[in-house]
């Protein structure tokens, strides 16, 4: 694929937060999110009560040292500005990370992320602090869930029941060797009370199916997608009983590279789903762990000494083209597609400081009330990136 982006020395002049027309795409605008950090990556998108809409991704210097810190950026009802964003989180010798924003049935409005030391995402724990204001203002920070190595990324989604339900994956931690994600598997957070106690249920013969996400279907069924740590193709199961239990992930049309995806259903009744459109079988790139960077020689000679028949998690495939599909059959396929951004999508570096990465990653979409879809994802890991599309755009 020939690398058609900007040049990432180009980026940090843009981070402005000034949305502006797209040049030749009739109803698209685009921005890049202020921040004064040098990587920034993971944007999740949610409007507040009073229509604002918020962005929260994590910044810092490197993905998985101390200095990564949860921020958030907002966008008032008809602003043509994000705002300078509000650090979120500050634990110094933790690493924060995957924020997402939850309205609940009450009122409150959550922050959740994970915090974790160093790349050992197997000893993350979630973390959330609450709004009584709408948004305005959060608590202190307080513990969500302790079982080590939780992770989360998608929307907590609430049935009919008032059952709440926070999608997570669970990264194991394997004797003797240094997370990679080879042994990671999907689980359903489930509070009956608010978000006061949580259990955790396990997605059946989950493994390598990470970031789930729940999207309710007009049937009162729900169907889960996820991201696929062996970089084949995107997996999808489905629940009979309001996303309480879950079938076995199985592969549906769009690849996967082993990135993040997100989904929502539309007003419509469509699912609109943001990827990469690639996989293993597209690129020969490959790096040892996705903390390759940050964690010296020691994983390379534990993996050494610990000789294993299983599968292998994949990192380094080519993080572009960025993607929206649509589905109008509750996501069994996606047959429109249109590519959002273009590139070689290198990412065999995390590396921001020096501008070695190139890929356009970890998107977030949600739809207003007015039917125009936002979608935010990562540029280069030195910029959140917003797009707006309206009609004719979509």
């Amino acid at each position: 694929m020939t690398y058609t982006g900007l040049p990432s020395e180009a980026v940090p002049a843009l981070m402005t937060g000034d949305i502006t027309p797209h040049p030749s795409e009739k109803g698209r605008a685009e921005a890049y999110l202020p921040s004064p950090c040098i990587q920034n990556h993971a944007a999740n998108l949610a409007f507040l009560p009073d229509g604002t809409l918020t962005c929260v991704w994590f910044g810092g210097t490197m993905e998985g040292m101390g200095d990564i810190s949860v921020y958030m950026s907002r966008l008032v009802p008809g602003g043509s500005r994000w705002s300078e964003p509000e650090k979120m989180s500050d634990d110094p010798a933790k690493s924060e990370q995957n924020p997402l924003i939850f309205n609940a049935p009450d009122g409150a409005t959550w922050l959740l992320y994970t915090s974790q030391t160093s790349g050992n995402q197997d000893g993350s724990v979630v973390k959330a602090r609450i709004s009584t204001d709408g948004g305005k203002t959060f608590g202190e920070p307080q513990l969500l869930c302790g079982i080590p190595g939780t992770f989360v990324r998608q929307p907590i989604i609430v049935n009919s029941r008032w059952t709440w339900l926070l999608p997570v994956f669970r990264c194991i931690g394997l004797p003797g060797e240094r997370w990679t994600g080879d042994a990671d598997t999907a689980g359903v957070l489930i509070s009956r009370d608010a978000g006061k106690s949580w259990v955790m249920a396990d997605v059946p013969d989950s493994v390598g199916a990470v970031h789930m996400n729940i999207v309710p279907l007009a049937d009162g069924k729900f169907v889960a997608f996820y991201r696929n740590r062996f970089a084949e193709q995107i997996l999808s199961s489905h629940s009979d009983d309001e996303g309480e239990t879950w079938s076995v992930p199985a592969p549906i049309d769009l690849p996967n590279n082993n990135s993040s995806i997100q989904a929502t259903r539309l007003k419509n009744g469509d699912i609109a789903m943001v990827y990469n459109h690639s996989n293993a079988m597209s690129s020969d790139a490959r790096r040892l762990s996705l903390y390759d960077e940050i964690e010296g020689d020691e994983q390379e000679e534990s993996a050494a000494s610990q000789p294993s028949d299983r599968r292998k998690a994949i990192w380094g495939v080519p993080r572009a083209p960025l993607s929206l599909a649509f589905s109008s059959d509750g996501g069994r396929s996606f047959p429109r597609r249109v590519d959002l951004d273009t590139g070689d999508g290198y990412c065999l570096s995390n590396n921001s400081k020096d501008a070695l990465n190139r890929e356009f990653s970890y998107p977030s979409i949600t739809e207003g009330s007015d039917g125009v879809i936002h979608i935010a994802y990562t540029y280069y890991r030195r910029a959140i990136k917003y797009v707006r599309l309206s009609p004719p755009a979509v």
